[in-house]
């Protein structure tokens, strides 16, 4: 297993860490704790000593399985990361208990990393107003948590904000060939390089999408080494950057920690024919779309409700992926019927901002008809 030193920490980390945000599940919808525990094992003995949970995954129970997991092993032996929840707090003393409560479920003493979770402009500034920042570094400051950082879901502006208003020990973004341009993205990474913050990566694999190409997308990679899975190009790839430390995987199947403890074994550099295969695969991607929206929103506010960018980014998701679990959880329970492109009543006063020239009111109808298709409604 390679592993990545954090200079500023002086810790030493496996590259590839165990995310607990996706857990395999019974038929009863909980956590299967066997199969974890047999996917905890195949990680931990191949080098795997980084282990990614929060207050939120699995309705809250993701951080009860995994502290009692994680007792199986030496305590020294690994590092385990939880997050504050900012989208939820609204007090001080909220999130105080919030974190004896995190301590409780883990049945631990201190956590190693300690994030505040999914922060945007908005929640920052609400976690330095409250004092709940400043009650962070005093964790840290008693020994309760060992470092301290955020992990971020916003633009580059937020991020830049947030990174350089205090002494983060570490950062975590969302970072794959696909979101370079989107949230903190490349800017962001070498931003926190420039400053000596170490990164930590989610969603290298965009949530599974990078994972499971179509054919005439992934072909490219077939070509250029055969056998490698979709995977293990993103992967790859994030770990192509010297400054990320971990790169956090969210691993559902024992199958997928052992295709991913392949990539991580040895992990060589992309060869500049395989860094021209992900351009390649990238563009063929790009090719897929629906709709060649740029998200602009110069085409808002529609007066009736519809919020067309988020309509033509699920479109053009599945133009691109196909009908994925997470295209049709996103469609369901993310856009709702109130904004949703049934509502176009055809005033076409869209159509006149748009500076692409966009068909919008043709493209409007024809989404709701393919996604409402494929997108059976939440059970």
């Amino acid at each position: 297993m390679i592993t990545r030193y954090f200079e500023k920490l002086g810790v030493s980390t496996s590259l590839l860490g165990f995310g607990c945000m996706r857990l395999p599940l019974t038929p009863e919808r909980r956590i299967d704790e066997a199969e974890t525990a047999r996917m905890f094992d195949l990680a931990y003995r191949s080098g795997v000593n980084y282990f990614d949970t929060a207050y939120g995954y699995h309705d809250g129970e993701s951080e009860r399985a995994v502290g009692r997991l994680l007792k199986r092993y030496p305590r020294e032996s690994f590092f385990v990361a939880t997050k504050l929840p900012m989208y939820m707090i609204h007090s001080l003393e909220q999130a105080k208990a919030i974190f004896e409560e995190q301590l409780e479920k883990t049945q631990m003493e201190s956590f190693d990393f300690y994030m505040l979770h999914s922060l945007n402009a908005k929640t920052y500034e609400r976690a330095v107003q409250l004092g709940i920042a400043d009650y962070c570094e005093k964790l840290k400051r008693d020994g309760r948590i060992r470092f301290l950082g955020f992990s971020f879901h916003d633009g580059y502006d937020a991020f830049e904000r947030i990174l350089t208003d205090r002494d983060w020990d570490f950062c975590q973004i969302q970072y794959n060939y696909r979101d370079e341009l989107t949230q903190a993205g490349t800017r962001g990474y070498e931003l926190a390089t420039a400053r000596g913050v170490p990164v930590i990566v989610m969603e290298p694999v965009k949530g599974g999408l990078l994972g499971n190409l179509k054919p005439e997308a992934s072909e490219p990679f077939r070509k250029v080494t055969p056998g490698a899975s979709d995977a293990s190009f993103a992967l790859r790839w994030a770990a192509d950057h010297a400054n990320v430390k971990v790169i956090l995987s969210g691993m559902s199947t024992y199958e997928q920690v052992a295709d991913n403890l392949r990539t991580f074994d040895h992990a060589q550099p992309l060869t500049p024919e395989e860094h021209a295969a992900i351009r390649e695969v990238a563009a063929r991607l790009d090719s897929l779309v629906k709709i060649g929206c740029t998200a602009c929103r110069y085409c808002m506010p529609c007066p009736e409700g519809v919020d067309i960018p988020a309509n033509f980014e699920a479109w053009n998701s599945y133009g691109m992926y196909g009908a994925t679990p997470n295209l049709r959880f996103h469609w369901r329970a993310f856009i709702p019927d109130k904004v949703r492109a049934d509502r176009c009543v055809a005033c076409r006063q869209c159509e006149t901002k748009c500076p692409q020239g966009l068909p919008i009111v043709e493209s409007l109808r024809a989404l709701q008809t393919e996604l409402d298709a494929v997108c059976e409604p939440l059970a």
